[in-house]
C-alpha cells in the first residue's frame, strides 16, 4: 500500500506476529510495512486516516469495531491471538514484547533448522506464536538438553517436539491448527 511504511516488522499494525509466519520466512511476504509486496488493507488505510500509529494498540479508538471478530479465523498466520497480543505488548512495553518475539523467532529458527521433517513448518509457527515463551523454552530446552534427542533421525525429532508442543498446548487447552473459514 502507498505511503505505509512501518519500523517494526515482526509485529504488524493489527497484531499478527508477522516474525513467526510461514510467508514470512520463505520471503513472500515483507511483513505489515514492509515495502513492496505488502498486500493493500483496511487496517494500515485506518492507520493513514488515524496519524500513522504503529499499532492499532496507540490509536485513542483502540479496540474499535474492527476488532469485534479480528480472532475468529485465520490465514496464512494464524489470528487467534491478535487483540491479547497487542494488549500485551501495551502493557509490557514496544521493546519489552519486541524482545520476546525475537526469542520466538530464534526459538523457530532453531526449530525449523533441526527438527523439521519438511512438513512441521506451520506447526512451529502455531506452536511458537500460540504458547506462552515460557512453555516453549521448557519444551526446546529439553530437547537440546538430552543427548538421546541428539542422536534421533530428523523425523523422530520432528515427532518428538510435536508431541511435546501438542501436550503443552492441550494442558493450556490451546489448539494448534490453522482455523479456515467455513
Amino acid at each position: 500500500m502507498k505511503d505505509f511504511t512501518r519500523s517494526d516488522l515482526t509485529f504488524s499494525l493489527c497484531g499478527l506476529n508477522c516474525g513467526l509466519c510461514t510467508l514470512r520466512l520463505g520471503g513472500h511476504c515483507p511483513g505489515c510495512g514492509g515495502g513492496e509486496g505488502n498486500q493493500s488493507c483496511k487496517i494500515a488505510r485506518c492507520s493513514l486516516q488515524h496519524q500513522k500509529p504503529e499499532y492499532c494498540s496507540q490509536c485513542q479508538e483502540f479496540p474499535c469495531e474492527i476488532y469485534k471478530d479480528i480472532d475468529v479465523f485465520d490465514s496464512f498466520i494464524t489470528h487467534q491471538n491478535r487483540r491479547k497480543d497487542l494488549e500485551r505488548q501495551q502493557k509490557i512495553g514496544a521493546e519489552a514484547y519486541r524482545a520476546e518475539q525475537e526469542e520466538k523467532i530464534h526459538i523457530l529458527d532453531w526449530l525449523l533448522k533441526n527438527c523439521n521433517d519438511g512438513r512441521k513448518k506451520t506447526f512451529y509457527c502455531l506452536a511458537v506464536n500460540l504458547l506462552e515463551l515460557e512453555e516453549i523454552k521448557k519444551v526446546t530446552e529439553q530437547a537440546r538438553s538430552d543427548e538421546k534427542f541428539q542422536e534421533m533421525p530428523i523425523k523422530e525429532k520432528a515427532a518428538s517436539m510435536a508431541g511435546q508442543f501438542q501436550k503443552a498446548a492441550d494442558r493450556q487447552g490451546i489448539l494448534l491448527k490453522l482455523r479456515k473459514k467455513k
